[in-house]
């Protein structure tokens, strides 16, 4: 939980956002993003087609609190549904009701994510709606029941450390769904606070969807999970067609290969843009050995200078925090 405490503290310091956005990229964070703009993304996920993977695409940034902000990451939004459409990847959206508005304005948030949700589905484009954190997960599970009055190309996420969610995964079966473990510091109230507790509800909401949902993606770089699931289908007789294992682009590179291989549904979560810094610093929070996964391709020989520089930044979190 140290661990844990520690890089969501990092991805919530805005001196070292501003540091990563001017220089993340520099540094190698094309490891872990998808790019800068929408045509670079779309180039990540042609390659990733071609070897039998599908992608979730997510314009970085989340937490706006300016109106133009939010309609300009709308605009942004609808740019990458018109960009799947035109080149015809095998992608969906994956979005965060706060970039969009939801701490601004309700109906102002539900405004954007409607006019992005009805062009994605005249396009038959899957709009997923990402869980943030305890504060905004009613206020974003209320959106998604407004809008799936009208629209049935939704999906959503439960996250495995809240309490609540063996309530909401029943309540939401017959959609497509997403669980993960969660990367938000939570109190103990409404959010399991050891891993084992976690763990264990994280398969349990797997296999409960697997068996009684619509559609479970899988979102882990366990390998042990990934097996335990593997054998939980064959088990229960479960077609491969009712799910798909999920992984985050630049993690575990050789295994998503190795599972679309084996003809495993598989879906590659595409980040892109320039707020990548937080969303980093959460991967690493929910999992920190994701942190082992990546360097070897983060810390080349042409950025191995920046090794000092990163050093000094989490030295710089670590201060911050003690002086907070």
């Amino acid at each position: 939980m140290i661990v844990k405490n520690f890089f969501i503290h990092l991805s919530e310091n805005q001196l070292l956002n501003k540091v990563a956005q001017n220089y993340g990229f520099k540094l190698g964070a094309h490891s872990v993003v998808a790019g800068t703009n929408i045509e670079e993304a779309i180039g990540s996920i042609k390659e990733l087609n071609a070897q039998g993977i599908s992608c979730t695409i997510d314009n970085l940034g989340e937490f706006v609190h300016d109106k133009a902000e939010a309609l300009e990451a709308k605009n942004q939004i609808l740019g990458v549904v018109d960009a799947i459409h035109k080149h015809q990847v095998d992608a969906h959206i994956s979005l965060k009701p706060s970039q969009l508005g939801l701490d601004i304005d309700t109906d102002f948030c539900l405004k954007n994510i409607k006019e992005i949700v009805d062009k994605a589905s005249k396009y038959g484009i899957l709009i997923n709606f990402d869980m943030e954190n305890y504060a905004r997960l009613q206020p974003s599970f209320d959106l998604l029941d407004v809008l799936s009055k009208d629209y049935d190309n939704i999906g959503t996420v439960i996250q495995s450390y809240f309490v609540r969610a063996e309530e909401d995964i029943k309540k939401y079966s017959n959609y497509r769904l997403r669980i993960v473990k969660g990367a938000y510091k939570e109190p103990e109230a409404v959010a399991y606070q050891s891993k084992a507790e976690i763990d264990a509800n994280f398969i349990e909401l797997i296999e409960y969807h697997l068996l009684n949902g619509k559609f479970t993606s899988i979102a882990t770089h366990d390998h042990n999970v990934i097996n335990h699931v593997k054998q939980f289908v064959i088990d229960h007789e479960i077609s491969r067609e009712k799910f798909e294992f999920q992984m985050l682009y630049g993690f575990r590179k050789d295994m998503q290969l190795e599972l679309a291989t084996q003809g495993y549904n598989f879906c590659t979560y595409i980040p892109f843009g320039t707020d990548w810094y937080g969303y980093f610093m959460r991967r690493l929070a929910e999992r920190p050995q994701n942190l082992n996964l990546v360097v070897k391709q983060v810390f080349t020989k042409k950025t191995n200078t920046a090794i000092g520089a990163i050093a000094g930044a989490f030295l710089l979190g670590r201060l911050t925090s003690k002086k907070s």
